[in-house]
């Protein structure tokens, strides 16, 4: 078990509440269970954890077609079958078919690893059930070999879930749960300031005022995020804008300047459009 505890980092604001749950997960033994809106830094987390204690770093991303027993290990047939065919002596030895997946990577890792198991809820339903006895026990059996893979140290595990979809109750009940609230403007100002510690207070005051007034709008499909916001101060610095372009409350010029690395669908564009117009309407 790590005796460190987790405290941000210089690259990664972590909130009170954020550090609490990681220690706490990391004082159980159990995975940590992240949820939030996208862009809320669920996966740059587990990257900070692994930094902030000098821990090894193994991603697992899951897709609409992972299965949980590619976490463990997949036996290559087909592999071993061409091989049989060809006489190669190989085929013998059926640990030469067998390929390692993250989870024993991480079980035989000489020192604690952080696990990112990403995005879960992507999977199909049956995939968190499917490492319920795994994850409790820190072991498994290749049926192959007739071995059991134990871990040496338990994994800090961190997974990630944009409730897509429901997780199993008895999934839920093996986990220490945070939800990553969207950042504040006191916390995001912050967030801010790590990526652009030169930005002028100015200029960055009026972003964050858009940007917060945008996410308010009613209606829209995908609200902007962190990510998303960094990026559209890193084009207001490079185009030299001047804060009262961003200042302009005339609603007729509803959608603001780059709204490109802000808006990603033509919905929401559509929207700010729509408000432009009806104000230019009402206007006149």
């Amino acid at each position: 078990m790590s005796e460190e505890r987790f405290a941000g980092t210089t690259r990664y604001v972590a909130t009170e509440e954020l550090m609490m749950a990681v220690n706490a997960a990391v004082t159980l033994g159990r995975p940590l269970l992240v949820k939030g809106e996208p862009g809320t830094g669920k996966t740059m987390l587990a990257h900070e954890v692994a930094s902030a204690l000098g821990r090894p770093f193994i991603q697992w991303h899951i897709k609409s077609t992972t299965k949980a027993q590619q976490g463990l290990y997949e036996y290559d047939a087909v592999a071993r079958l061409r091989d049989s065919q060809l006489g190669d002596d190989r085929v013998q030895d059926l640990s030469n078919y067998i390929v390692r997946g993250k989870l024993w990577e991480a079980f035989e890792s000489d020192v604690q690893p952080v696990v990112l198991i990403d995005e879960i809820d992507k999977a199909d339903i049956e995939f968190p059930n499917d490492l319920l006895l795994e994850l409790d026990r820190m072991e498994f059996h290749v049926y192959e070999t007739k071995e059991v893979i134990q871990t040496k140290h338990r994994p800090i595990i961190i997974i990630t879930s944009n409730n897509e979809k429901e997780l199993p109750d008895a999934f839920l009940r093996r986990c220490f749960f945070h939800y990553i609230r969207f950042p504040d403007k006191d916390t995001m100002t912050q967030i801010v300031n790590v990526h652009y510690p030169d930005l002028k207070k100015d200029l960055l005051r009026e972003a964050l005022e858009s940007f917060f007034e945008m996410r308010d709008v009613p209606g829209l499909k995908k609200r902007p995020s962190t990510s998303e916001l960094l990026d559209w101060i890193k084009l207001l610095v490079a185009e030299d804008m001047p804060p009262q372009a961003l200042r302009e409350k005339d609603a007729s010029k509803a959608i603001p300047p780059l709204y490109g690395a802000l808006l990603k669908n033509e919905q929401d564009v559509q929207l700010f459009e729509r408000l432009a117009f009806l104000h230019r309407r009402n206007a006149g």
